[in-house]
């Protein structure tokens, strides 16, 4: 996995971690002070909600490079088994 690889799928990772975690913890104020909206949190959090999900995703990130490194999931041989099955299916028609 290249380097804008390896960006590419941290930052999927860190947006789908990221909305996983933004609703931890949320609680709506019974009323809604001025301009603030009814569901608006009483305290959203939102550092420690980044922190954790850089921690999460770098986690998981590392587990997929890992696999990727060792090749354990060769993604290059299922993207060639997936042409021969095209080829098959055409020929087939």
């Amino acid at each position: 996995m290249n380097v804008f690889t390896s960006i590419i799928v941290y930052l999927i990772i860190f947006w789908t971690v990221l909305f996983m975690v933004l609703p931890w913890g949320n609680r709506a104020r019974d009323i809604p002070e001025g301009g603030a909206a009814g569901g608006a949190p009483l305290n959203p959090r939102v550092k420690m909600k980044f922190l954790i999900t850089a921690g999460v995703s770098f986690i998981l990130w590392g587990i997929i490079f890992a696999l990727v490194h060792f090749e354990i999931i060769d993604f290059y041989q299922i993207a060639q088994d997936m042409v021969i099955e095209d080829k098959i299916q055409r020929e087939e028609k």
